[in-house]
């Protein structure tokens, strides 16, 4: 078939060349020049595995091309992707939709047949009842624009993995609307291999990526505030964590201790997703989300703590290296990390703050300028009196700590769980968990 893809960022670029790599003939559409120039030169804009590979194949078949021209997105296809940000509203909690209707405004003053607009964001409910208006009101006489809600749920990081073969697809349609048996008609090759499909109303479409994600995130600020309690009880956080886990009602997944969470997607839905609620009048039934963000947050103060603590309270002139800078392992993407939120933090106490990140380093000099970067982990070490580990990359875990060179009586503050105690300690290292 052939698509567009609105929006060429995180979602946008990973879901265009994942759909061409599934036969599609895809066109991404952005209004970021120099990112069409990439794209077009089969350059990926930003680290994620496997999007490069994809880009390039896309472009080597014919299936994946991209533009900066609505006007050529309407004459490619009747079937339109929105996958443009939905950021947190400056000064408010609630999504910023103005990516999203733009896009949508946009495409219906150049589209001229019948098509289908599809919202791939993020976003609340009863947004694409607004889109259906607002197009309603533009389209030109005699064109129906149907408007439907498919939300994604790629991981970033497995994001093309993701789109090939998805955990679920969900369909929310108009009624007596033909969105379904087209999308279905989009997905039959996942769909004859068994992805899940739901397909209910737009509102409920909406809901269930804001729902996902706070889910998401409350098990993640559970086992974190288990973790608080353990330290406070001298018990073992990941005993516990294993115990719990192997209850089948419960699982393993998402239940690590550790900083929390970062990125684009976990803090701003959940806090939009109360946001909702409460212009709603139902805010009360969503107040826990409020105290799984403000968990999450907690953590990364603690582990400001304990740095602190382990300069004996005084961090002024101290040198403390920083192991991770990106939100999580695998990709390059710097928003809401907490690793760097720390290092900030700490910087601004005083300390001389040096990081390493195998991917991030480049967004992370652009965000904060203040902070020093090395070149490799063991460069990043040297001379200091604290290592904090905040990013998950599985290189930290191979680092033999015997080779290393910190400063004296080092102190290493593992807020991931994933370095080998022992091992550090028999290296002369004092330790400090989260």
């Amino acid at each position: 078939m052939n698509v567009t893809v609105i929006g060429t960022g995180r979602l946008g670029a990973p879901y265009a060349a994942g759909m061409a790599s599934l036969g599609h003939h895809v066109l991404g559409v952005d209004a970021n020049q120099d990112t069409v120039a990439a794209l077009q030169a089969g350059r990926a804009p930003f680290a994620e595995p496997g999007l490069a590979e994809a880009i390039t194949d896309g472009a080597a078949t014919g299936h994946l091309t991209f533009t900066d021209s609505y006007a050529q997105a309407a004459r490619h296809a009747t079937v339109h992707f929105i996958a443009v940000p939905t950021p947190q509203r400056t000064g408010s909690d609630h999504h910023d939709l103005s990516d999203v209707y733009a896009a949508a405004d946009t495409l219906a003053g150049v589209i001229d047949r019948d098509s289908l607009i599809v919202v791939k964001s993020s976003v609340p409910a009863g947004t694409c009842d607004q889109i259906a208006i607002r197009i309603g009101q533009l389209a030109p006489a005699g064109v129906r624009i149907e408007v439907a809600a498919s939300p994604d749920f790629m991981r970033e990081g497995c994001s093309i993995a993701d789109v090939r073969r998805p955990s679920r697809i969900v369909l929310g349609v108009q009624p007596d609307g033909t969105a379904e048996q087209t999308l279905r008609e989009l997905w039959a090759p996942c769909l004859a291999d068994g992805v899940p499909l739901v397909v209910t109303d737009l509102r409920t479409a909406e809901l269930s990526k804001l729902a996902a994600n706070a889910f998401l995130a409350t098990r993640i600020s559970f086992v974190n505030a288990l973790a608080m309690f353990s330290n406070a009880a001298s018990a073992n956080i990941d005993d516990l964590a294993e115990v719990i886990g192997h209850d089948a009602r419960i699982g393993q997944h998402y239940l690590a201790p550790g900083l929390g969470f970062g990125g684009s997607c976990l803090s701003k839905d959940i806090r939009g997703f109360v946001a909702l609620a409460t212009d709603l009048g139902v805010g009360h039934s969503l107040e826990f989300l409020t105290a799984v963000d403000d968990i999450n947050q907690a953590r990364r103060a603690q582990a400001v703590d304990l740095a602190v603590k382990a300069l004996g309270g005084d961090p002024d002139g101290q040198p403390i290296a920083v192991w991770g800078a990106a939100f999580k392992p695998g990709i390059d993407d710097i928003r809401d990390s907490p690793a760097l939120d720390v290092a900030a933090c700490l910087h601004q106490a005083g300390a001389h703050v040096t990081v390493y990140d195998p991917q991030a380093t480049a967004h992370a000099r652009v965000e904060h300028p203040e902070l020093t970067y090395a070149t490799d982990a063991a460069a990043a070490v040297h001379g200091a009196r604290v290592l904090l580990h905040l990013t998950a990359w599985p290189e930290f875990a191979t680092v033999d700590p015997a080779v290393l060179a910190p400063g004296p009586e080092p102190t290493l503050v593992d807020t991931r769980h994933g370095l080998n105690r022992d091992r550090w300690r028999a290296a002369g290292w004092a330790i400090s968990v989260l």
